[in-house]
């Protein structure tokens, strides 16, 4: 058939490769442990729960277009001026609503070689080319991100931490990063884990985006929050931006409910604060037993580890995928990463942890 016979999606969108999601099922295993896609061990905060339960009286209502409460609840937490808040269905929804604000065809978007997966099909999605700078011991290279600026260049997309590595920038690298970008060329932080650092010289990005006009902070309530199945995150950027953001979001981008449990999530600091202990604990458990195992894992201040296995027959990622997914354990391969021998594992609880470090051990041992 002719392409002047049927609709033709803009050029780029072809070339997208689309996002691939991790595993959530072991077929024939009666009792699985889901360590794919970076889910909070201890779930919600149980007041979350109860606000979402309570919106089931009102589903007829739309919700408010503006998330004002929730905007001022978060507002409330760390101190921010509610009206440089956009909220939206995940940080995935504001990421690509970033694109399509500040790309056009012929612009260049800089994200890192294992970086995020949406960077660049929002870069493609929106006409502009994705350009990958590499990293080092799998960390984003402030001097190599810099190294690809160009005229072209108009947004640099940063996980602070980085998904699927583990690792993260510390603040003053982030200060020479934007100090070196051209006032026209927007910096993304993505603070998706961030919540779960503990380092003296990380910053999520803040106080960067307060003294700034080209610099965007997004947050997500998916994590440590709990509230993945909700699709809930926010952004929080100068008030241009922002006002280019709402100009193009769909005008009930974020739920009712989901904006309810999210106003009940962010007010229990209790429970924030038990999950970031749990995962203190157990992901500095992690990152000592396994390479015990004799296998190697990037050291990760998120809620999950970079597990690299060796490259022969016998020991490769996919065997011990198998391998795990046959005892009900799931993790994450993490080959359209470019990371075609590693696997990814969320910290989970201390049963899945301790069944997972087995399970690869007995992988490991079978030679």
């Amino acid at each position: 058939m002719s392409p002047l016979q049927r609709p033709q999606p803009r050029p780029g969108v072809l070339a997208i490769d689309p996002y691939v999601p991790g595993k959530s099922s072991a077929p024939g295993v009666a009792k699985v442990f889901k360590l794919s896609s970076n889910e909070t061990a201890l779930g919600p905060s149980p007041h979350a729960i109860a606000a979402y339960r309570e919106m089931a009286d009102h589903l007829q209502d739309y919700p408010d277009g503006a998330s004002t409460a929730l905007r001022k609840a978060i507002g409330r937490a760390f101190g921010l001026d509610p009206d440089r808040i956009v909220c939206g269905a995940g940080s995935d929804d504001l990421l690509n609503l970033i694109a399509d604000a500040y790309l056009r065809d012929g612009d260049e978007a800089i994200h890192t070689t294992h970086g995020f997966l949406v960077y660049p099909i929002a870069t493609r999605g929106s006409g502009a080319t994705p350009v990958a700078a590499p990293e080092t011991n799998y960390t984003a290279d402030v001097d190599a991100i810099l190294s690809l600026v160009s005229e072209h260049t108009r947004i640099v997309f940063l996980a602070n931490p980085n998904n699927p590595t583990g690792t993260y920038v510390p603040f003053d690298g982030i200060k020479r990063l934007h100090r070196g970008l051209p006032p026209y060329v927007l910096l993304v932080l993505d603070g998706a884990y961030a919540e779960y650092v503990r380092r003296n010289d990380y910053e999520a990005g803040i106080e960067l985006v307060a003294t700034s006009e080209n610099v965007v902070m997004c947050r997500t309530f998916s994590k440590i929050h709990g509230l993945a199945a909700l699709r809930l995150g926010w952004l929080y950027g100068p008030a241009h931006v922002v006002d280019a953001v709402n100009r193009i979001r769909g005008p009930f981008n974020v739920n009712g409910p989901a904006m309810a449990a999210g106003i009940a999530a962010i007010k229990d600091t209790a429970h924030v604060e038990t999950s970031r202990r749990h995962n203190e604990r157990w992901l500095a458990w992690l990152l000592d037993e396994i390479p015990k195992l004799g296998l190697e894992v990037t050291p990760s201040v998120a809620n999950f580890v970079l597990i690299h296995f060796p490259d022969r027959a016998g020991s490769s990622a996919a065997e011990a995928d198998a391998f795990l997914t046959e005892r009900g354990l799931i993790l994450r391969r993490v080959a359209t990463y470019k990371l075609p021998n590693a696997l990814r594992m969320s910290v989970g609880t201390e049963e899945a942890n301790r069944l997972a470090v087995s399970a690869l051990g007995e992988f490991m041992g079978r030679r």
